[in-house]
């Protein structure tokens, strides 16, 4: 079965729409729907915004409904000129740009104890989805200081508030995770609040048109 851990109603709506549910469920505070999609076993978990929910969501998959996969989709930020606005991309490593422990470990930024690397890497589809580096924080803001830090001394191309936790997450499950991004606002191109407010339903329809793609390879 594969668990779908996903932020935000609107954002989980794009499969519902596609999806035979079976049963829904309230779990820990999180809503769950159980069911089928694209002939593929699902439980999806509107997990909520941030990190803690969204590794709370991810384990509560892992523990609870015995998915043997995770997938994480939704709308995200660009950082530079590779990324436009409402595309869909494939995330092949993630950071939590938040996490410093430099200072104690001597580590780079995000660097998790446990782990020896910042980034973790993710799972990665076949399909022509050009593949970016994600980070991820608890915070949605135009701050000029994470920009630097994501882009020089992280080199990060799209960031989120979810993404990084639900792959540290999984990797505790010791189970194989996929994340999907489409761009909704873009740093350095006016206000990222407003873009988003813009630009999220397309981001959205594009990101569903795509959605019958990955559950092919999952």
């Amino acid at each position: 079965m594969i668990g779908a851990v996903i932020a935000m109603q609107s954002e989980a709506d794009i499969l519902l729409d596609s999806m035979n549910v079976q049963r829904s469920l309230t779990v820990s505070g999180k809503t769950v729907y159980v069911g089928k999609a694209f002939g593929r076993d699902i439980a999806l978990c509107i997990c909520g915004i941030g990190k803690v929910n969204a590794a709370l969501g991810t384990q509560l998959l892992v523990s609870k409904f015995g998915v043997d996969k995770i997938f994480n989709f939704g709308v995200a930020g660009g950082l530079n000129k590779s990324t436009k606005l409402c595309e869909v991309y494939q995330i092949a490593a993630a950071v939590q740009f938040d996490f410093d422990l430099t200072e104690l470990n001597g580590t780079k930024m995000g660097t998790l104890d446990e782990y020896k690397e910042n980034y973790l890497t993710t799972n990665h589809f076949k399909a022509a989805f050009p593949k970016m580096k994600l980070g991820t924080a608890d915070r949605f803001n135009d701050s000029k200081a994470d920009y630097k830090l994501l882009t020089e001394e992280l080199g990060a191309d799209i960031r989120d508030m979810e993404g990084a936790a639900i792959v540290q997450a999984a990797y505790c499950a010791q189970m194989p995770v996929y994340l999907v991004k489409a761009i909704s606002d873009v740093a350095g191109s006016g206000n990222t609040t407003e873009q988003y407010v813009v630009n999220r339903a397309k981001a959205l329809e594009n990101l569903k048109a795509a959605l019958p793609v990955f559950f092919e390879e999952l």
